[in-house]
């Protein structure tokens, strides 16, 4: 994994990945499914993990549960990556890359967990390793 994988533009092809593992949807579908679920998505809208690609935004399909609620662990993180000042698409990188900090393991296949307090210290780790 390069080392300055965090600061060099993200690579086409994770977005295809994204897109064939979990989906990629436009902020405009995921609000329309937010919309017929909850009575004001916008709570949960501004939970949401985006990325801006090619003029547009999209949301990583690994933050919902089957039941189009967002996954908490996956919330925990971004929060906690939003607190440190990561970049959503660069957030979007770390969950789908494998992760020194995490025994070679990705980030996106470790949230089933339940706990994010297992992926925490990983995320921490590699961005605060990157600012310094």
């Amino acid at each position: 994994m390069p080392a300055d994988l965090y600061r060099s533009p993200v690579p086409e092809q994770l977005w295809e990945r994204i897109r064939n593992e979990f989906h990629l949807p436009s902020l405009e579908q995921v609000r329309e499914r937010l919309s017929a679920v909850h009575h004001d998505p916008e709570p949960v809208m501004q939970q949401l993990v985006r990325i801006f690609l090619d003029g547009g935004t999209y949301c990583p399909g690994y933050q919902f549960r089957h039941d189009q609620t967002l996954d908490p662990v996956v919330v925990a993180l971004f929060e906690r990556a939003m607190e440190l000042r990561v970049p959503h698409n660069y957030f979007a990188l770390w969950m789908m890359v494998p992760s020194p900090a995490l025994q070679g393991k990705r980030p996106v296949d470790l949230r089933r967990s339940g706990d994010a307090s297992v992926l925490l210290p990983g995320l921490e780790r590699t961005f605060t390793a990157e600012a310094a």
